[in-house]
């Protein structure tokens, strides 16, 4: 291994020029490497829904759901199944392990729900199977709105979508709260019953004039020839002029009967922006795509396409991620260049101008080989990234301050630059991969992190596997060569560490330099060095019983402040559109008027809840949603005081519930304490719901936004037929089925797909407006063989509370109750999340509800915990495998350990910067923290025990080869110390540094993401730095200090009491 690296410095310009090839093709990588906020993490939650016009949740569980639960609980890979039982559709959710491909979800998803199809009602249209992309929000929201009709500005809305989704980068545009088309076909019962016309003999002529012919072919001999008969509806005037009755010479039409419009679907929401009516397009990009050139592109193109619209209808771009990954870049960036900086500056001063550009030449060449390496491996460029980026800033340059300082040690002794730097390789190869492997150890198991958390947080021990595997290559491989080449080419040395070197036979200690007041405090204390192990312990001891006296509560992730938010408005009853709609504008009038609010999208309707079937996201008695997107945080108050001024304004509205929720950054988890309650007694479950929503409710001084799953009340109206009644006027359930749909949303007969259309139109015949009240329902008369009858001889109408949607977790009816944390105003913190948990554990378990139920917590404290769990293990794994390498470094159980040492002492670092901070534990970053610090700490210690062994192997006295070690290690340990905390220093005060805009930015969000992982490990590591070079030297005498000094004693005295 070492023959390549003096081939390396023997070719030396050919390794310059590899060099140049790899920076060159890392830039190239750089500037096309997709960007984006957050990860887009492939999450492999596969929907299935099943359509079935009429059918009621309960019979939608039953015959749709249960069926695709059970053939579903089959597949492979499966973490648990939720399941939808709504008004006239049941779904699935099937949510498969993480490390499961995508596409090999799909396909296992779809062989198993076509063994269930044929189980389905025969009025079911075929299932939907989709991958649910949790990460694809929109990346672009496009306003439309002016002075128009509502068909002009839907016709342009739709021309403009066409435009947007044929871009490259763009997987599709939605519009929200526009209308389906259809053909409306109002019929006047009078006429009809005047002309003697049925409503099935009208349904039957309708389809069957709207039907494909298959006419075929024939062959006369002379030529063959195609026949078609046209059959299907091209206009609506071929459904205007559809003959119905013939009597004699006279012809009666569908008009002569019924007034026929081309029109829209009953209107179900409503949006607007900014307070006005208007139609949104929400732009998703397609994964693995440059959000920034998406976003560019999309503006461009809408800008160029609407130049020539009227001046009446104004468009408007919003919620715009890409200035948010821009600014998150930019400010990255910026943190990046200032960490080079700051430690440029560190070198320089302790190793001079010349060494420190060989050693600086690291940072971009690792960045660079980093670069290519993630676009290999199909990474994106993200925050994950860049701030591991930051991270590796003052550890990749580790190895190279190593290689560099011994190399001028060499040089100022004599040798030449290239013989120098051949000896510093040879010498402190095995040190530095040891130190690199133990860090690379860390790391390693972050990578087998589960779930959500962990595939978000894997972008972390990735990049900094590549970037110091990167940086180890450049230590080991292209630094001897550059310095070879360019290194310094004299060098006067330093006095102290010449007393220091192996070849001086005289250990002279000087008073007056830095180094020699360490070496004077290292061999007091090596007088007694179970006296330093003895304080060492109360010193952590001390720490950590101070921790848990001033504790705070344990977060699962950052609390970031937000850049939007949303305002759920809630009511509950059976409310029309109208109703909606005056409830959720007077709530929008008042957000409207705070400061610091760029835009608002507002949506409502009656059934807003349930918009996207299956969603278990929001309340079940939403009626509006008011989407906020607050102004740039420099020129705006907090988002936290905004938010908290929407709720004092709102919080007297009587009737409705305004619930204010925050932009969830990272893994989505919900709200902070979320009871699943499971069974399949669903009135017990009910029951049991309504209890635990009442004990919610009643920690008032703890919890708000107090929530749950069941259907809102409401009256819902049930039309039973007696079946025997309806047989003896020779009528059925369909036929009255097919009645009650005239006074709702009509009656489907067909479709046409007219020549200014995309999609098909569908072709609905119902009763005038008049007619639909629940009042006319018993008036409906059927036509049967007795003739016109009354549905009331054999229909009863009865109200009873409405089931909107039935939900399943697993093979069981779920209801889960939730709310939020309260705010101390004192602390300005949440309370303890833990204290919450705890009262409703024990009212649990104070509670006899029997075997049947099944209880468990979910959202953070769920994830918490398993992520807590994990980052234990992934420690102790960590530590296993560097307690082996430092094993096969040492070949010493004691050196290994108390090169471990180091790791427990960077913990207690991390506790003392916790409290000085005032921050909180979060178990994520924290945690990680703590973790990253294990791989970090203990290279200090590597290099200077290996320094101590090869010294003592020379014959040198022990007490006298640890203080040369230390004394010639303490250098470059301060150095490799000081560049990863000054790397860090910036983030973990919270400040950004913006050299491109020459600003300062203090509380930047963007910062904030990381300030506690950051005081993590600025803390721990200086803690931990400061006790390596006064304990490890000292511990080193340990064992010696024992077998001469204690032991002997105690078999004195043992000697002494025996022969007594």
């Amino acid at each position: 291994m070492f023959n390549i690296v003096l081939t390396a410095i023997e070719r030396g310009r050919a390794v310059v020029f590899l060099m140049g090839v790899i920076l060159l093709s890392g830039l190239a990588v750089l500037i096309n490497i997709p960007k984006e906020a957050e990860p887009d993490i492939p999450i492999p939650y596969i929907y299935v829904s099943v359509i079935h016009p009429g059918i009621s949740p309960e019979d939608a569980e039953r015959l749709l759901v249960r069926p695709l639960e059970k053939e579903l609980m089959l597949a492979e890979g499966l973490d648990e199944i939720l399941g939808f039982g709504g008004q006239n559709y049941g779904a699935v959710i099937v949510k498969y392990d993480v490390d499961v491909d995508v596409d090999e979800a799909l396909l296992e998803t779809t062989r198993l729900v076509d063994l269930v199809k044929p189980k389905f009602p025969k009025d079911s249209e075929e299932p939907l199977i989709q991958e649910v992309n949790v990460t694809a929000f929109p990346a672009l929201f496009v306003a439309l709105s002016g002075q128009v009709s509502e068909r002009e500005l839907i016709r342009r809305a739709k021309t403009l979508k066409n435009e947007l989704e044929n871009l490259p980068n763009v997987l599709g545009a939605e519009i929200m709260g526009d209308r389906e088309e259809q053909l409306e076909v109002i019929i006047n019962p009078a006429r009809m019953e005047a002309y003697q016309i049925s409503h099935n003999e009208l349904y039957a002529i309708i389809a069957n004039n709207n039907r494909v012919i298959p006419a075929g072919q024939m062959d006369t001999g002379l030529g063959r020839f195609t026949i078609s008969v046209p059959g299907l509806f091209e206009t609506a005037e071929d459904v205007f002029k559809l003959p119905v009755k013939v009597r004699g010479d006279a012809v009666v039409t569908l008009s002569d009967i019924a007034e026929i419009r081309r029109t829209f679907k009953d209107q179900q929401t409503r949006t607007f922006y900014n307070g006005n009516p208007a139609l949104i397009l929400k732009v998703k990009r397609k994964t693995g795509t440059n959000v920034l050139e998406m976003t560019e592109q999309v503006r461009d193109r809408t800008k160029e396409y609407t130049a020539n619209w009227p001046e009446n209808i104004s468009v408007n771009f919003s919620f715009d991620q890409s200035s948010h990954v821009f600014n998150m870049i930019n400010s990255l960036q910026s943190s990046i260049v200032n960490a080079i900086v700051l430690v440029m500056l560190i070198v320089i001063g302790a190793l001079g101008f010349r060494s420190a550009m060989m050693v600086g030449i690291a940072i971009p060449t690792s960045f660079m080989m980093s670069f290519v390496l993630l676009s290999l491996f199909g990474n994106s460029l993200n925050m994950m990234v860049m701030f591991s980026l930051i991270l590796c800033v003052g550890i990749l340059v580790d190895s190279s301050i190593v290689i560099v300082e011994y190399a001028d040690r060499k040089m100022a002794e004599g040798l030449d630059r290239k013989e120098a730097y051949a000896r510093s390789a040879e010498r402190m190869f095995f040190p530095i991969l040891s130190s690199t492997a133990t860090t690379l150890a860390a790391f390693t198991p972050l990578l087998f992190w589960p779930g959500v958390s962990g595939e978000f947080m894997s972008y972390l021990p990735r990049t900094l596997i590549f970037v110091l595997t990167s940086s180890l290559v450049m230590a080991l491989f292209f630094l001897p060569a550059l310095g070879g080449l360019y290194g310094k080419t004299e060098q006067s040395g330093d006095p102290t560490l010449a007393a220091l070197s192996a070849d001086n036979p005289n250990l002279v200690i000087d008073e007056k330099t830095l180094t020699g007041r360490y070496l004077l405090i290292l061999e007091r204390l090596m007088v007694n060095p179970l006296r330093t192990f003895v304080a060492l312990m109360i010193i952590f001891a001390s720490i950590i019983m101070t921790y848990r006296f001033f504790e705070k509560d344990t977060l699962y992730f950052a609390e970031i402040e937000p850049r939007q938010a949303i305002v759920l408005v809630r009511a509950r009853g059976n409310l029309s559109l109208d109703n909606t709609e005056r409830l959720t504008r007077s709530i929008e009038k008042e957000v409207m008027q705070i400061k610091g609010i760029q835009a608002a999208l507002t949506q409502f309707g009656p059934n807003i809840a349930y918009g996207d079937s299956g969603n278990n996201v929001n309340p079940t008695d939403l009626i509006g949603s008011i989407f906020i997107e607050f102004q740039h945080f420099t020129v705006r108050e907090s988002s936290t005081k905004i938010i908290q001024k929407i709720k004092d304004r709102t919080k007297d509205f009587p009737g409705i519930i305004v619930e204010v929720r925050e932009q969830e950054d990272g893994p989505p988890i919900g709200k902070d304490i979320q009871l699943e309650i499971r069974s399949n007694n669903y009135e017990g479950l009910v029951d049991i719901a309504e209890k635990a929503n009442v004990k919610f409710k009643s920690l008032d001084e703890l919890l708000t936004d107090v929530e749950d799953n069941r259907s809102s009340p409401g009256i819902e109206w049930k039309i039973k037929v007696d079946r025997e009644k309806a047989g003896l006027f020779g009528a059925d359930i369909s036929t009255v089925g097919a009645m009650v749909q005239m006074i709702t949303n009509g009656v489907e007969l067909g479709t046409y797909r007219p020549i200014d259309a995309d999609d098909e139109v569908e072709i609905r015949i119902r009763y005038p407006e008049e007619y639909r009240d629940i009042k006319n329902m018993d008036s409906l008369r059927v036509n049967t063989p007795l003739g016109s009858v009354p549905i009331s001889n054999f229909v009863n109408r009865t109200a009873d509370q409405r089931k909107i949607q039935i939900d399943r977790t697993d093979g069981y009816r779920q209801i889960t109750v939730k709310a939020n944390v309260l705010i101390n105003p004192i602390t300005n913190e949440k309370y303890p999340i833990a204290e919450a948990m705890t009262e409703i554990q024990l009212w649990l378990d104070e509670q006899d509800f029997g075997p049947e139920y099944l209880f468990r917590f979910r959202g953070s404290s769920e994830e918490e915990e398993a992520a807590a769990g994990f980052l234990g293990n992934a420690m102790l794994g960590g530590l296993a495998l560097m307690f082996i390498i430092l094993l096969l470094q040492f070949n010493s159980f004691y050196y290994a350990i108390l090169t471990l040492t180091t790791v427990a002492s960077s913990s207690i670092g991390v506790l003392i910067g916790l409290m000085m901070t005032g921050e909180q534990f979060i178990v994520v970053f924290s945690g990680v923290g703590i973790v990253a610090l294990a791989g970090i700490v203990v290279n200090n210690s590597i290099v200077l025990i290996d320094t101590h062994q090869r010294l003592e192997k020379s014959g040198m006295d022990l007490k006298e080869a640890v203080l040369r070690a230390a004394g010639q290690r303490i250098r470059p340990i301060l150095i490799t110390t000081g560049t990863t905390i000054i790397g860090l220093l910036p983030m973990a005060m919270g400040t950004s540094i913006n050299i491109f805009t020459r600003t300062i930015e203090l509380n930047n969000p963007i910062s904030a993401w990381w300030t506690n992982m950051s005081i993590s490990i600025v803390f721990g590591l200086g803690f931990s730095t400061v006790l390596t070079l006064i304990t490890i030297p000292v511990l080193i005498m340990l064992p010696n200090y024992l077998r001469n000094e204690i032991f002997p004693k105690f078999k004195q005295q043992y000697a002494v009491l025996r022969n007594g």
